[in-house]
């Protein structure tokens, strides 16, 4: 009797800094890991909910939040300036 292995994989394309993925590579190398099983463990963590991963979801949320919105406030101070512009130009 043969036994099947049912496991299938997903490819995982991300984008980091020149600086990080190799900052990662050296990590990586020095514990004789690779990346692939750091982001697999990372994930297996995640999805299990221990409660630094968890800490460390919601504390990279507040992250973007915040940055949207300084982006969005940025927008706003500048459509402020065209419109006092375009209002100065037509008088």
């Amino acid at each position: 009797m043969s036994s099947y292995n049912f496991e299938t994989r997903k490819s995982l394309h991300i984008n980091l800094t020149s600086e990080t993925h190799s900052s990662l590579k050296i990590c990586s190398f020095k514990h004789r890991l690779s990346m692939q099983e750091i982001f697999e463990e990372l994930a297996i963590r995640l999805v299990d909910g221990e409660t630094y991963m968890q800490d460390l979801l919601k504390e990279l949320a507040e992250k973007k939040k915040q940055r949207a919105i300084k982006k969005v406030s940025q927008t706003d101070a500048e459509s402020i300036f065209k419109a006092i512009e375009d209002e100065i130009t037509d008088m």
